[in-house]
């Protein structure tokens, strides 16, 4: 398999940001680690091994990248404006650099000319931030896989609200969009899973929240509820991308 290691500097983020590609060909996977994780928990943690089939045939590359959890979900006794500014920055170091870098790379290895979408891939708080690209960016994200997720700022920033916060925590800005807005049409034109499951350290009433929400709004997504024996770790997490993902990469 084809692994290689970028670090390239972020004007969004005003540092160096390490990422790893995994695979030679195939539509793009941005898999974001779990929490205060690193760009290269997804070998470290076995997952590659999980996805190597579709890795080797060429039918996925995936980016694994760098987490700034520590600066902002995790800084609990930080300012909170400062926090989501910087977790902001973060998102536009997402969207305005990886994602460009990301389409030109799998263009030229699968001789496309044309802007691919991009699956957003995460566990746990990787999960958060992957449902959040994918709800608020759906012209950058057309596939979500979001395995043990909490979606909503909450977990992160307490009772502080400001519009940063709303915009960056998907129960509540759903929850508020009006049911004409043009992005519901574009969810519904896309693929997303979004599980949990059950049992220990899990916490499926955050994934409730979410469904009981989509459900209103009319927006489609495969929401799924594992056992009370299935916990918050990777053993699950392995056996569920290995479930969902034939799902997420049928084109129809």
């Amino acid at each position: 398999m084809e692994i290689q290691y970028f670090k390239q500097y972020s004007p969004a983020l005003g540092l160096d940001m390490e990422c790893k590609v995994y695979g030679h060909a195939g539509r793009p996977v941005l898999f974001i680690p779990c929490q205060d994780g690193r760009f290269f928990d997804f070998e470290n943690y076995q997952m590659i091994d999980v996805w190597a089939p579709w890795l080797e045939t060429g039918d996925v590359m995936v980016f694994s990248i760098d987490t700034m959890d520590r600066e902002t979900w995790s800084n609990a006794g930080g300012d909170p404006r400062w926090r989501i500014e910087r977790y902001e920055q973060w998102i536009r170091y997402i969207t305005d650099e990886m994602v460009p870098f990301m389409r030109w790379m799998v263009n030229e290895r699968n001789g496309w000319t044309g802007y691919p979408g991009i699956m957003a891939f995460g566990c746990s708080l990787g999960a958060t931030h992957a449902a959040n690209l994918y709800f608020r960016r759906p012209d950058l994200f057309d596939r979500l896989l979001a395995l043990s997720g909490l979606y909503t700022a909450e977990y992160g920033f307490g009772s502080y609200m400001d519009d940063l916060i709303y915009n960056n925590s998907p129960i509540h800005y759903l929850g508020g969009m009006p049911e004409d807005h043009p992005y519901i049409e574009l969810y519904n034109l896309k693929k997303a899973v979004i599980c949990v499951g059950q049992g220990p350290w899990e916490m499926p009433d955050y994934t409730r929240q979410l469904d009981t929400v989509l459900a209103q709004k009319g927006i489609h997504a495969w929401v799924d509820y594992w056992g009370y024996d299935c916990c918050h770790d990777w053993c699950w997490w392995y056996s569920q991308v290995e479930y969902f993902l034939p799902y997420l990469l049928d084109q129809q």
